[in-house]
This record gives C-alpha cells, structure tokens and sequence, in this order.
C-alpha cells in the first residue's frame, strides 16, 4: 500500500519551497484543517520562506494534522528538519527548512496570533478540495 502511494505520488526532493508549502497546504486541505493560511515570510525573516498555519478542531486532530503531514511528505521523500509538539495538543511546529508548519489549537491561534505578527507578508492562495468540486459542478 505504502508503495502504492509512493509511485502515484510525485517525489518532492528538490522542490521550491512555494512547491513544498502547496503540497503541505493540499495534505491539510485533505485531513480537514481549518483556516488554512499560506505565509510568504522571505522578507519579515531569515529562518524560512514561507508559514503554512492552520487550525485544529480537536487535540486528536492537532496531532492527527501533524502526524499526516510528516507521513505524507516522508513518502514523497522529505522530512523535516525538526519537529516540535508531538506531546502537546494546542502547538504543533514542523519545520521543514524553507517552509514551517503550524497547527494550532483555536485556543492558542487566537492566542499567538501569527497571521498579526507577520502581518505584512503576502498571503497565498492555494485552492482547496471543496474549492475544487465547487468547480467541477
């Protein structure tokens, strides 16, 4: 199954961080994240190029969220560089060098406030799965 998954998913070693942060958002997008937000930071900091931010409904999905999106990027041969929350159910942070994920609790997005503090970056928009099927129709 797992090789399976592999072959019909391209390999994303040597992908532009814009690339890695879309397939990032699209494994989100798939698992039910909320508010999906795609960052690009390049100019406001020097540790990544762009912040993909979400929410989870649950801890069990906060976890869940993190979880899947290590997995997923694994078999299309990246893994992250650090990952930070697996025991905590409010922050999760991955960080995949040019692109960093955050899944947060509402609680603790509504807290941190990251979209605010980086305030001035551009905002990517990926189209979602729903977006997709609204199309289609």
């Amino acid at each position: 199954m797992e090789e399976m998954l592999q072959q019909q998913l391209p390999s994303l070693e040597g992908a532009t961080p814009e690339e890695l942060a879309h397939a990032i958002f699209d494994v989100l997008d798939a698992k039910k994240a909320q508010n999906i937000k795609v960052l690009h930071v390049e100019d406001q900091t020097v540790i990544t190029d762009y912040f993909v931010i979400c929410t989870g409904n649950s801890s069990t999905q906060v976890k869940s969220l993190g979880g899947e999106v290590e997995y997923k990027l694994g078999l299309r041969g990246v893994d992250p560089v650090h990952f930070e929350g697996r025991d905590n159910n409010g922050w999760i942070v991955i960080d995949y060098s040019s692109v960093i994920v955050h899944i947060f609790s509402r609680e603790n997005r509504d807290f941190y406030k990251l979209e605010k503090l980086y305030g001035d970056s551009q905002e990517i928009v990926f189209m979602g799965i729903d977006d997709k099927i609204g199309e289609q129709q």
